[in-house]
């Protein structure tokens, strides 16, 4: 229970409209307990009035007696009528004000944990599967939901009716009421033992659906991998082995409901069998009348759905403590790059011109404790374009994260315009910079979409002269609906090097001061390849540039060059100074050229 402390900030939030949910759950109870003391007060002014006829001469004597009887009748089924219509009117009320309060707080809750995911840095969604995520925010809140409004309504219901109903009972007899109630001691102690059963059940069901969740994802994500391989038998059975642990699971917790429940009926029929027999001694004693044996058994009927629901609402907040547990874990992760608030009234930042240099940085990944650079250090002047080569898992990419602060370095530094990066806004930084990383994403939307993702405002003509900067145009306008066309999850309808070059016109769009590109021009031809280093060299003449790749013909207008090689700069300069240096870069080049020719003969 004590996870759930954490939504305690909700109902102050919204503390008027819980006060006044409460107080419509009281007056709707109190209404409904008066239901039983009229129909008393009719049974007994029944039984009194024949009483009365038989003692002066029978009914035959008092011709007035049906309509004088039917009078009264009347009115106290009017008066049951009008407690009822009372009760329900206030009933709407506490759920216009219960139930809507918990779909406002679930409305807030999975805004707070969408706005905590986008904080949260790299690192983070390589260590957690995107379909644990989906279900902390999806299942998880729903169950929490579910205490926020029906068990809480639920339970301040049961309260209410608890109170009011057994002080209506002792004031009637003390000794009917504490036979009448002498089950639930049993009742209470059943709550007790299944409790604990439910919320450590719960907690592992709550586990298997996000990996359940997670596989589902998996498959979805890697269908045409799962087809190309024809694994969908394998695939069938992987899924089933995981839904079968789920069911598995879920039964077991079932099977204690399926308990308990029965056990709240049996003890409530308890009650009205011990209410009838010691009511009818006490009526023969002169204790109580008939109709206070009617009102007993009316309030036991009354307590047979909380009574019951006892156990309903014990499962329910069992597992949204559950839940709450796994979204308070969530909620306490805390990015290793702090995120920023935006301000409405923030002053503009300066553009940034574009000298970078790095001071001997080392990086090791926090997750993994891989060492992916070693005392690395260079500089790029403002508007040079720079090169970076090596052998994979040499650190290329890492240099790309490390310059749009994904991680932060272990050693050293990174300056740019002088200024240490980590004492610049990450937003600003990650603005400035159209990077397009390796594994490049195409959001479900279409291509004009995609290309104006990352620049509000852009105009159809602006995306049109980006992407013919990008190589992309011609193809675009052979889309069956251009621009328009809907790209599917990730860029489906796409091909590789379509979707590599949406995504270098969605950072041309940006005019950022600094490109970087991360072996983006790999599934490209050279042709193509040269027009957008065309673009680089010319539009974006005065903009700092850097490009990851495999390829070197197309570097030969670069201001510099670096290899890296086990995590190191091995090698670093021109084009030409680095071919006579016979190094690893000029093995790499005439191996190209090699392969180049052989193609073309």
């Amino acid at each position: 229970m004590k996870h759930l402390a954490y939504l305690n900030k909700y109902f102050f939030q919204y503390k008027w409209r819980f006060l006044l949910g409460i107080l419509f759950v009281g007056l709707a109870n109190w209404f409904r307990v008066w239901q039983p003391q009229v129909i008393r007060q009719a049974l007994d002014t029944v039984v009194a009035q024949v009483k009365h006829y038989k003692e002066t001469g029978g009914i035959a004597a008092h011709p007035e007696a049906m309509s004088e009887l039917s009078g009264k009748i009347a009115w106290f089924g009017l008066a049951v009528i009008g407690l009822a219509l009372l009760m329900g009117l206030f009933m709407f009320f506490m759920r216009q004000s219960i139930i809507v309060m918990s779909r406002l707080i679930e409305y807030d809750m999975r805004k707070e944990l969408f706005a905590h995911y986008e904080k949260l840095d790299t690192a983070f969604y390589k260590r957690n599967s995107t379909g644990d995520l989906m279900s902390r925010i999806s299942e998880d809140v729903s169950k929490v939901r579910m205490y926020l409004g029906p068990t809480i309504l639920y339970g301040l219901d049961l309260i209410f009716l608890f109170v009011l109903t057994i002080s209506s009972m002792l004031r009637v007899s003390v000794h009917l009421t504490l036979w009448s109630l002498l089950p639930l001691p049993f009742l209470s102690i059943s709550i007790y033992l299944v409790s604990n059963l439910i919320n450590r059940k719960s907690e592992k069901i709550q586990q298997q659906l996000a990996q359940l969740t997670s596989t589902a994802q998996e498959v979805y994500s890697g269908i045409r991998v799962v087809k190309s391989y024809a694994q969908e038998d394998a695939m069938s059975k992987w899924f089933a082995g995981q839904s079968e642990i789920y069911r598995k699971k879920s039964l077991e917790l079932i099977q204690v409901d399926a308990f308990f429940f029965p056990l709240m009926s049996l003890l409530i029929g308890a009650s009205i069998i011990i209410t009838v027999y010691v009511g009818g001694l006490q009526v023969v004693a002169g204790n109580i009348t008939a109709g206070n044996i009617a009102e007993f058994v009316i309030y036991i009927s009354m307590l047979t759905w909380p009574v019951t629901a006892i156990g309903w609402i014990a499962s329910l907040t069992q597992q949204a403590a559950a839940s709450q547990k796994r979204i308070n874990e969530f909620l306490r992760t805390q990015p290793d790059v702090p995120a920023e608030v935006e301000s409405e009234t923030a002053v503009p930042i300066a553009p940034l011109k574009g000298h970078i240099v790095f001071e001997n940085v080392t990086f090791v990944y926090p997750d993994t404790g891989i060492k992916a650079l070693d005392k690395v250090s260079f500089e790029i002047l403002p508007g040079q374009k720079m090169a970076i080569v090596g052998r994979t898992g040499s650190g290329k990419t890492t240099i790309a994260e490390l310059l749009v602060r994904m991680y932060d370095v272990t050693e050293g530094r990174i300056l740019i315009d002088g200024k240490d990066i980590r004492d610049h806004s990450v937003n600003h930084i990650r603005r400035s910079i159209g990077y397009v990383p390796q594994d490049v994403f195409l959001f479900s939307d279409t291509v004009f979409g995609n290309i104006a993702f990352g620049k509000e405002g852009l105009t159809r003509a602006e995306a049109e002269f980006y992407a013919n900067s990008a190589a992309i145009h011609e193809e675009i306008l052979g889309l069956p609906n251009g621009y328009d066309t809907v790209v599917g999850e990730r860029g489906v309808t796409l091909s590789g090097g379509q979707k590599q070059r949406v995504s270098i016109a969605r950072a041309f769009a940006k005019q950022p001061d600094l490109v970087l590109l991360d072996d983006c021009l790999s599934a490209v031809d050279t042709n193509t390849e040269q027009r957008i280093i065309g673009y680089l060299s010319d539009a974006l003449a005065q903009k700092t540039a850097i490009i990851i790749t495999h390829r070197i013909y197309g570097m030969l207008e670069f201001d510099k060059i670096i290899v890296l090689d086990q995590h190191q700069i091995v090698e670093e300069g021109t084009h030409e100074s680095l071919l006579l240096n016979g190094g690893y870069y000029t093995e790499l080049f005439e191996k190209q050229q090699t392969a180049s020719s052989e193609t073309t003969h």
